[in-house]
């Protein structure tokens, strides 16, 4: 590419990444020559504003684009489908840090400086795998939002614990590198182009040229790489020991953050590229990749909901009931309709504001208790009412109980598996849900029902009293009219699933 061409586009589109990278830049610089200097709470307030600005030039992008725009011979895109998960990685960070502007006060993670800017390379890592559309750019936006996962969950340097959870999360996640990239190996030697818009028609051709079994296998390498990165069966397991280890915001973050990028890249990887792919008769991707999808789908909801019932560590249960989550949201790809892009942003709407708000609540009980074993939620009722309703609202919207976010996006889920006639998966879901009670259950029966240790009022600090109480709100005002982000996705999100024009005007 001719260096005049990097003048030639129009790069007030990237200002979202620009953004994150000047301020991830910066702080490090101002925490590099200020350092104690500056207050606990600088760098954090400095990180909530960069990511605020950040998310205005994204609804700017929302109201202005009304095409994609590529940059680069298309390597990367900016488009409806990533202006909309951008916004789900923006709001969960903006939460993550206001978790943190709490949790560090403690004194758990000494470099206070180094957590705030890897969590903004983190999240410029996602930004980057939500607007790639090549295999190159998709994997340097892994790398650099895994990488920064892995410090984040190891920076309690003190705790044993987190130190194995980084160790174990630093070895999965290598393994789970290799196996995505032994995926993209396969793609590449059948196609010859890193494109994955290209790769689309290409990997059809070579199905058709009889290499089906050698796309067969590209699929399920890529699969059960991502299945990590959304921490869904059958590379799921070290989920429960990371989010017990890591530092409680840094685990809301991976159960939110990291997840909705895997489901972007699910997206742009397995759907976009094996699109095309057939056997002359029927495509691939709505049959044998939608069963193989189904069954992770299933085994998630099973494993997650069962394995959670024996979990007495409340971080643990979260963990699996983050796998169960995982296998709910892989549904509507089971085969893909029209309507599933709105399906999955709503349920990782709702979920990003359950997530946020029990974490929220239980790094607080956690903390003042000295334990994160359930019984440290007895009493809870009578040392802070308010603190326990929203706690029981979180908890019945992952359960799918009327009237939260949780339940319309089990409710559009479960449809939508009935509209395709996945009779079996959507029987799945329902029993699964089912299971689900019992665990959620002794959370709120802990709550409401035992007698606590002490009783003392529970010390909350006045940030995160007002984010937990705004948090179970909105998630009864979006479960009460769950048209409000509905609506919204439809009319100003509408990513385009004419697969026989992939590229877009500017493409060179």
């Amino acid at each position: 590419m001719d260096v005049k061409d990097i003048f030639s586009y129009d790069w007030s589109y990237l200002l979202p990444e620009f953004i994150i990278l000047g301020f991830a830049t910066f702080l490090s610089l101002l925490d590099l020559f200020a350092g104690k200097r500056l207050g606990r709470q600088v760098i954090g307030w400095l990180s909530l504003a960069g990511v605020v600005l950040a998310a205005v030039f994204v609804f700017v992008n929302v109201n202005v684009l009304d095409k994609p725009y590529s940059y680069m011979a298309d390597m990367i895109r900016i488009d409806d489908y990533g202006n909309a998960f951008k916004l789900l990685f923006l709001a969960g960070t903006a939460f993550a840090i206001l978790l943190s502007l709490s949790y560090l006060k403690k004194g758990e993670v000494t470099h206070t400086g180094e957590y705030y800017y890897l969590m903004l390379t983190g999240l410029l890592g996602a930004m980057v795998m939500a607007s790639s559309a090549d295999l190159i750019t998709l994997f340097v936006g892994l790398e650099l939002l895994s990488l920064s996962s892995y410090v984040l969950v190891g920076l309690r340097k003190k705790s044993l614990q987190s130190n194995e959870s980084a160790f174990k999360y630093v070895v999965s996640g290598g393994i789970a590198t290799a196996v995505i990239l032994f995926g993209m190996s396969y793609v590449y030697g059948l196609t010859g182009t890193t494109h994955i818009y290209e790769i689309s028609f290409r990997l059809a051709e070579a199905g058709m040229a009889g290499y089906q079994f050698l796309v067969y296998m590209a699929f399920a390498f890529l699969a059960v790489g991502l299945a990590f990165k959304i921490s869904a069966a059958p590379n799921h397991m070290w989920a429960p020991d990371v989010y017990q280890g890591a530092p409680t915001p840094v685990t809301a973050f991976l159960a939110v953050v990291s997840k909705a990028a895997g489901f972007s890249l699910v997206f742009r990887v397995l759907l976009i590229s094996f699109f095309n792919v057939s056997n002359g008769t029927d495509r691939f991707f709505f049959q044998e990749a939608s069963l193989y999808l189904g069954i992770m789908a299933a085994a998630s909801m099973i494993i997650g909901n069962t394995m959670a019932l024996r979990q007495t560590n409340v971080k643990r249960m979260m963990a699996y009931s983050g796998i169960a989550q995982a296998g709910y949201i892989l549904v509507p790809f089971v085969p893909p309709t029209t309507l599933f892009f709105g399906e999955v942003i709503f349920y990782l709407f709702g979920y990003m504001l359950v997530s946020f708000g029990a974490f929220a609540v239980i790094m607080v009980v956690t903390r003042e208790q000295g334990t994160e074993d359930l019984k440290g939620f007895a009493g809870l009722y009578h040392r802070s009412p308010v603190m326990a309703i929203a706690m029981s609202i979180f908890l019945l919207s992952l359960a799918g109980i009327p009237v939260t976010a949780g339940f319309f996006g089990k409710f559009y889920l479960f449809m939508g598996a009935l509209a395709q006639e996945n009779y079996w998966l959507a029987a799945i879901m329902i029993v699964t849900s089912v299971i689900s009670y019992y665990y959620y259950f002794g959370i709120i029966r802990q709550m409401y029902m035992r007698q606590g240790t002490s009783e003392a009022p529970l010390a909350v600090p006045k940030g995160i009293w007002t984010l937990v109480l705004v948090l179970a709100i909105l998630t009864v005002v979006f479960g009460a009219f769950p048209g409000l982000v509905t609506d919204y996705v439809q009319v100003h999100f509408n990513p385009s699933f004419d697969f026989g024009n992939m590229l877009p005007p500017n493409f060179q």
